[in-house]
């Protein structure tokens, strides 16, 4: 037994820090990370965030959603999302988040998919920038404590209310955390993949448990292929080639080395249209060129970028690099309301985890930021709103042997995250037939 705290976060993502930025500090906040606090996908995100820059923007912003995501998004999740949009970038600038500037003026970008320039960025290192930057605060929070190493194996749950965690160290000891509210910020699925964006530890075991304990999820067959990522043979995680290359001028060729695609097609679309071309030239890749933005634009506007293929051998100023599509982002989930609520009483998810059907069937190029921070504050005030505490009596009595083989337990969670995929796909095709 490792005591009872107030509010239990799972995953140091910007969903899960935020959430606990915007916890009164009278609340005890135990964050538990599967690794170091710093390795999250959130500090992968190299594009930017979308923001409404006014109210004319409204309806191209809130088309250009649902057109990407194929018309399956929730109309009243992204109601919210971009109506809160100006009130998070606020915030993020008041806790040091800094996005690029011109005569004191933001300065928008473009990507695919959106009819306007509404993207905030920082460099090509825009997640790592506010996930720092909020993380930095955490620290400073004497209410909050996160726990590094710790991966969350099983609920404890009675009677569809979730009262604590039951976790894992490195070294397999069963640690139990009470609580008497638990939020899943724990991230995507991409580890389950051979080839992914993501880090490998992400595996999405927040869904193995929710399928185990009867939550209810939604739309786990969508996943979706980010279309350009760095050509390797290398194993391991792919590195992404950001959607705002392509939004300042980037074009793909094909083995000849003609344009053969709108390079500012929604992510599925291009998917599709490169995976074509791909067959037709016998490859594994396409090209895509930098060259024509200069390196000076090159250099300022993406040196991460520009630093990593030249470690790998290419000099994007000069030459055309290899790319192919892998798996990125996760839009299903586990089921919640437009407050982060799970069908489970006193369980929030939030972030990647979650599925408040923002993105439809394909989210759109810098709203995963955006939809994590707002929907992440949405849950941490209604948590402040309606809190409750737990009874400690009601704590149900554990048999910590089904926990005792812990590697056998993450294979069967894998099995069964991929098993339910699938039958997933099968129904929404029998629904669609």
């Amino acid at each position: 037994m490792n005591g009872k705290t107030d509010i239990i976060v799972v995953g140091t993502g910007v969903s899960g820090l935020f959430y606990a930025l915007n916890i009164p500090v009278t609340k005890q906040v135990l964050m538990l990370t599967k690794a170091a606090a710093d390795e999250s996908d959130s500090y992968l995100a190299q594009g930017g965030i979308c923001v409404l820059r006014d109210a004319d923007d409204y309806n191209s912003f809130f088309e250009d959603t649902m057109k990407a995501g194929h018309y399956e998004n929730d109309p009243a999740s992204v109601d919210v999302m971009i109506r809160n949009s100006p009130q998070i970038i606020t915030d993020l600038i008041a806790l040091g988040v800094e996005f690029e500037t011109k005569d004191g003026e933001l300065v928008y970008t473009r990507e695919g998919a959106h009819s306007q320039a509404r993207i905030l960025y920082h460099e090509d290192l825009t997640g790592a920038e506010i996930t720092s930057k909020l993380l930095a605060q955490v620290k400073s929070r004497p209410n909050i404590t996160i726990v590094e190493n710790m991966a969350m194996v099983d609920l404890i749950c009675q009677d569809n209310q979730c009262s604590g965690v039951v976790a894992c160290d490195r070294d397999g000891s069963i640690k139990l955390y009470h609580s008497d509210y638990v939020v899943l910020a724990t991230g995507g699925l991409g580890g389950l993949f051979h080839s992914s964006t993501n880090l490998a530890h992400l595996t999405g075991d927040a869904i193995a448990i929710a399928l185990k304990r009867q939550i209810t999820l939604e739309n786990i067959s969508y996943i979706q292929i980010h279309p350009t990522t760095l050509y390797s043979r290398k194993p391991g995680r792919r590195f992404l080639i950001s959607e705002s290359v392509r939004g300042e001028g980037a074009v793909l060729y094909n083995r000849k080395m003609q344009r053969f695609v709108d390079e500012l097609l929604p992510r599925d679309l291009l998917t599709k249209a490169i995976h074509e071309q791909m067959e037709q030239d016998e490859s594994d890749f396409v090209w895509l060129s930098m060259q024509d933005m200069g390196r000076e634009v090159i250099t300022h506007r993406f040196p991460n970028i520009f630093k990593h293929c030249l470690e790998e051998g290419y000099d994007i100023t000069r030459e055309c690099i290899p790319v192919t599509p892998a798996q990125h982002y996760f839009m299903g989930g586990i089921k919640v309301d437009l407050n982060s609520r799970t069908s489970m009483d006193h369980l929030y998810a939030v972030g990647e985890i979650s599925c408040n059907r923002v993105h439809g069937a394909n989210r759109l190029a810098s709203n995963s930021l955006l939809e994590s921070l707002v929907f992440a504050k949405r849950a941490a005030r209604d948590t402040t709103a309606n809190y409750q505490v737990t009874s400690e009596v009601s704590h149900p009595i554990l048999d910590l042997t089904e926990y005792k083989d812990l590697e056998q337990l993450r294979l069967a969670y894998k099995t069964i995250i991929l098993d339910e995929i699938e039958r997933s796909k099968v129904i929404e095709r029998i629904d669609k037939a």
